[in-house]
């Protein structure tokens, strides 16, 4: 298991959580927050600041069920966002609701069926920003994406629920899909620097390797 105390190990995963955790700055405003499904409900709270900062007049809560949250929820991701950011003090006439979607991919196609839009912000995970933002990019291309990562750093994110072990075993696999997915016509281009291609080896030759794909 590792611990802070495996220095070199911790510091890996945090050039990883931080690299895919790094994009541009959002506009002051855009047509809609898109809230990504997941089994962190922090980002239903993220996508909630968002709208009462003001910078979109619609939330769309997108999700079914992953595969985490399929062993987790009984209910659809995206109803249980939506009561999340109503009890924030969304108005519930500014939210959308979308129950199907089991992956990234499906968050953006079928959302896309429910609103119009030519900017929008996806909400996530913080290690999910760049993945969310490649994906909406690909499957919907008319709109300008930007993607909002939980505004945590990697020491504070895992909780006594989302583990470290945990964080870190996601984080190796949704780095390794910015490239499987591309190949798959799933994302466009996201460049990886050597640094991090180097710590992404080292975390799965340490076991990290639930989420990684032959």
């Amino acid at each position: 298991m590792l611990s802070r105390e495996n220095t070199g190990l911790f510091e890996e995963a945090r050039r990883v959580y931080d690299f895919l955790a790094e994009v541009p700055p959002l506009p002051a405003r855009a047509d809609l927050i898109l809230a990504a499904g997941t089994y962190d409900l922090r980002v239903a709270d993220h996508a909630a600041s968002l709208y009462l900062q003001g910078y979109a007049p619609t939330v769309v809560c997108s999700g079914g069920f992953g595969k985490v949250t399929s062993r987790l929820f009984s209910r659809p991701e995206g109803e249980l966002f939506a009561e999340r950011c109503i009890e924030l003090g969304v108005p519930e006439t500014a939210v959308i609701v979308e129950g199907r979607s089991t992956n990234t991919g499906e968050n953006f196609r079928f959302t896309r069926e429910l609103i119009r839009a030519e900017t929008g912000i996806v909400a996530c995970k913080p290690y999910m920003a760049k993945r969310a933002w490649a994906t909406g990019t690909k499957q919907w291309p008319e709109v300008t994406w930007y993607a909002s990562g939980i505004p945590l750093p990697f020491e504070e994110y895992p909780t006594d629920t989302i583990t470290l072990e945990d964080t870190i075993q996601l984080m190796v696999g949704d780095l390794q899909r910015l490239w499987t997915y591309e190949q798959k016509g799933f994302q466009v281009h996201v460049d990886a620097p050597e640094r991090v291609m180097q710590a992404y080896h080292r975390l799965v030759e340490a076991g990290y390797d639930r989420y990684v794909t032959a």
